[in-house]
C-alpha cells in the first residue's frame, strides 16, 4: 500500500527531557469491545523510504527502522484500524522526544487476516528491510504463523499486539501485549458455574485460538460439557451447530468465534426460537454484532474481554488525546498498540546497539518492577538520556503494567460485559 514520506527532524541537539514519573493504583478497567466492519485503513508511516533497519546506534542522524504486521484489511481489520491509531498516536509521542537524537519510523505490512499474508508481510519486513524488532500481529494463528516461519532462530524481536491464543504460552520467544487467553477461559468458567449451569455446549473456530480457548474452559470448568465441537469461518450458515447445541439440553451455551460467524449464529437460533443463556470470549463482541442481529435476540449475554485501567492517570491522558484526535474512545486493542510502540522505543534507547540481539537483552527489563515507575516514554527516555540504565525503568504501560514473565506473558485485566437492551454494558472487573 502508498506511504506518505514525511521529512524527518534531526534531534542529535533537541533532545527533549522531561522528568516526571507516578504510581498509579488500578482501580477500574475499560471495555475492549470492538466493531466488527472490515475497513481497510490507508495508514502512515513515520519516515523517509524503507530502507534497511539495522544501522547500528548512533552511527547516522536516521531514523530507527522497525516493523509492524498489521490486519488492515480481511476480517479482523477493524482491530487493525484500532491498532493503527493506537500506533500513531504513540509514535508522534516519541519522536517529539527523540531516541538518541533519531526518530523511529515503523514500517507498516498488511496480513491480510490470514497466516500466510503474515507470512509475506514479515518476510518482507526481516529480509528485505531488515528490521531487527517486530510488531505483529493481530490474531494468534497469524502471529505463530510469523514466529515459526520468520522469527524463529534468528535475533529479531517479535512483540505481539493483539493475540490471545494460550499456545503462544510455549513459545517465550514470541512476546505479547494483551494477556493469554487462559484467563478468559477461567474468567468464563467461574463465571458460568457462578450464574448456577452445571452444563454447557461449547463452540469453537476451528483454529489455533478457538481450541486453545475451548480446551482450558474445558479444563477450568467444574460442570459436563454436553457439547463441544469446532466450527469453520465464513460459512454461509450455522443451522446445524445451532441446532446440535440445543439438542444438547444444556440451558448455557459458549461461543468461541468471530464477528460475523457469531451474527449468523444468533440470527439462526432466534428464527428457530431456541432458548438459552449466551456466553462469549472477546472475538464475539463489536457494533458489526450488534447491528445484524435483532433486538432482544442477546440479552442477557454475558462476555469476558481484556482491557486496560481507566483510574490510571497515563489511560485516562492516554484516552482524553485518543479522543480528541480521532473523535471516538480508544479499545484495549489501541491501548495494546500503543504500549507496543512505546516499548519498543525504550528498548532501542537501552541498548548498546540497534540489532536484535542487543534488543532481546533490553526489550523485556523496561517494564520490569524493580526500575523506577513511569507512565510514558518522556520520562522514561529521560532516565535513560541521564545515564540511568535498563534495570531503572518501570514503563506502566496505558494498558497496564506490562511485566513480561519468562514465556513472554504480560499481566492482563478483564472486564465482565453485558448485552443490555442490545448493547454492551460493563457489569465486573477481573485481574489475573
Amino acid at each position: 500500500m502508498s506511504r506518505n514520506i514525511v521529512d524527518i527532524i534531526d534531534r542529535r541537539t533537541l533532545l527533549k527531557a522531561a522528568g516526571g514519573a507516578g504510581v498509579t493504583a488500578l482501580a477500574g478497567c475499560v471495555s475492549s469491545t470492538d466493531d466488527g466492519s472490515e475497513e481497510t485503513t490507508e495508514t502512515e508511516t513515520d519516515g523517509t523510504t524503507e530502507t534497511d533497519g539495522t544501522t547500528e546506534s548512533g552511527s547516522n542522524g536516521g531514523p530507527y527502522a522497525i516493523g509492524m504486521v498489521d490486519s488492515l484489511t480481511g476480517s479482523l481489520s477493524a482491530f487493525g484500524e484500532r491498532n493503527q491509531r493506537g500506533k500513531d498516536l504513540a509514535l508522534k509521542r516519541v519522536n517529539d522526544v527523540g531516541i538518541n537524537g533519531r526518530d523511529l519510523k515503523i514500517i507498516v505490512e498488511d496480513s491480510e487476516s490470514e497466516s500466510q499474508g503474515g507470512v509475506s508481510a514479515a518476510q518482507k519486513l526481516v529480509n528485505q528491510n531488515q528490521v531487527p524488532f517486530l510488531i505483529g500481529s493481530v490474531g494468534s494463528g497469524v502471529s505463530l504463523a510469523i514466529y515459526e516461519s520468520v522469527v524463529q532462530g534468528t535475533d529479531v524481536v517479535q512483540l505481539s499486539q493483539n493475540s490471545t491464543g494460550l499456545s503462544l504460552t510455549d513459545f517465550p520467544g514470541l512476546l505479547r501485549m494483551s494477556p493469554t487467553g487462559r484467563t478468559q477461559s477461567t474468567a468464563l468458567s467461574n463465571i458460568i458455574a457462578d450464574d448456577g449451569y452445571d452444563e454447557v455446549a461449547v463452540t469453537y473456530v476451528n483454529n489455533d485460538y478457538g481450541q486453545s480457548l475451548a480446551d482450558a474452559f474445558e479444563q477450568s470448568y467444574d460442570g459436563e460439557i454436553a457439547y463441544k465441537n469446532p466450527h469453520d469461518q465464513k460459512q454461509q450458515s450455522y443451522s446445524g451447530v445451532v441446532s446440535e447445541m440445543n439438542s444438547s439440553g444444556a440451558d448455557a451455551w459458549l461461543f468461541i468465534t468471530y464477528q460475523a460467524e457469531f451474527a449468523t449464529m444468533v440470527n439462526e437460533a432466534y428464527s428457530s426460537g431456541y432458548e438459552a443463556q449466551f456466553y462469549g470470549a472477546d472475538s464475539v463482541s463489536g457494533d458489526n454484532v450488534l447491528e445484524n442481529t435483532p433486538k432482544g435476540s442477546m440479552d442477557g449475554m454475558k462476555i469476558v474481554v481484556p482491557s486496560a485501567p481507566v483510574d490510571q492517570d497515563n489511560y485516562k491522558e492516554f484516552a482524553s488525546a485518543f479522543k480528541e484526535e480521532y473523535g471516538e474512545e480508544p479499545t484495549a486493542w489501541s491501548a495494546y498498540a500503543y504500549d507496543c510502540v512505546v516499548t519498543a522505543a525504550l528498548s532501542i534507547q537501552a541498548a548498546d546497539e540497534f540489532t536484535g540481539k542487543a534488543l532481546q537483552k533490553t526489550v523485556r527489563e523496561v517494564t520490569r518492577p524493580e526500575g523506577q515507575k513511569v507512565t510514558s516514554f518522556e520520562a522514561a527516555s529521560k532516565i535513560l538520556s541521564d545515564g540511568g540504565g535498563v534495570d531503572d525503568v518501570d514503563y506502566q504501560g496505558v494498558s497496564g503494567p506490562i511485566d513480561f514473565d519468562e514465556n513472554g506473558d504480560p499481566v492482563g485485566y478483564l472486564q465482565i460485559l453485558t448485552v443490555e437492551n442490545h448493547d454492551y454494558v460493563g457489569t465486573g472487573f477481573i485481574e489475573s
